[in-house]
């Protein structure tokens, strides 16, 4: 079946079969690798993505249900001149340790700090339960995103090095 969504701000389409996840159909059909494949049952949130304004594990969601609709993906949030304040904020802070799961963690924080970028822990907390890390803490997740959201709102940093 042809499968049209818009992704990152561009129009794409590609065949595919019925039973393929929007996960499957970024990775395979139109290459974009950021989203991962970790549990496969939308536990991890290693394949989060944005759709319509909302986080979406897209090993949950068929192509075909993404079928005009809008996509961000992390690779939609930087280009070659200049990296998203999220992104930033993590590599700054080095918030993250393998790397696995940062495209899910940046873009849960994304989808909230799009709507509030004032969020407090707490908030941040909650955006975040879908997404797991084996690797670190989770605070200097959490510190990353508050300071990216300081900066989203044009408000000084806590953290110096931003």
């Amino acid at each position: 079946m042809l499968v049209e969504l818009t992704v990152n701000g561009e129009l794409k389409s590609a065949d595919c079969p019925p039973e393929t996840t929007l996960l499957k159909f970024l990775r395979e059909h139109l290459m974009l690798t950021g989203a991962k494949l970790g549990c496969d049952v939308g536990d991890c949130g290693t394949c989060t993505v944005i759709v319509d304004g909302k986080s979406v594990n897209s090993c949950l969601m068929l192509a075909a249900r993404a079928a005009g609709r809008d996509i961000t993906t992390i690779e939609g949030l930087a280009n070659a001149q200049q990296v998203h304040p999220i992104q930033e904020a993590f590599e700054e802070l080095g918030s993250l340790q393998c790397g696995f799961c940062g495209p899910g963690m940046i873009m849960s924080a994304k989808n909230l700090l799009d709507k509030n970028p004032t969020a407090s822990r707490p908030e941040i907390k909650d955006a975040l339960s879908g997404n797991l890390c084996r690797c670190t803490g989770y605070t200097k997740i959490i510190e990353a995103i508050e300071d990216a959201g300081r900066v989203m709102s044009s408000t000084k940093p806590l953290h110096s090095n931003l």
